[in-house]
């Protein structure tokens, strides 16, 4: 039997961004800082994302994941961080998926 606590190394956003920045890509890692009520992943969850705008691993899903990616780009650019925060005070709440009452924050910084 396989042990599903344990990620499989090719899927791991962490190491995925280490080859990235091996390869001499700039990469930003977002993590799941904060989540209140119902909230697609959990705190400590990671999404690496590339200056191409390629990602992998998830913080939350739908809309949320793309707002995250654009603000990434800004990020890598600039180097200074962001703290992002989505929920249902926002008129978007719908739009980004998060319409169950579930409210989170993001931390956005560039790697390397």
């Amino acid at each position: 039997m396989q042990n599903t606590a344990h990620l499989d190394e090719s899927r791991d956003p962490l190491i995925i961004a280490e080859g990235w920045m091996k390869n001499g890509k700039d990469v930003a890692i977002a993590t799941v800082v904060e989540t209140w009520g119902s909230a697609p992943r959990p705190v400590g969850s990671h999404l690496v994302i590339d200056a191409e705008g390629n990602f992998h691993g998830s913080v939350s899903g739908g809309c949320v994941e793309g707002a995250v990616v654009s603000e990434a780009a800004d990020v890598i650019e600039s180097g200074k961080p962001r703290m992002l925060e989505f929920g249902v005070a926002d008129e978007t709440a719908w739009q980004v998926g998060l319409s169950c009452g579930g409210r989170i924050k993001v931390y956005v910084e560039r790697l390397g």
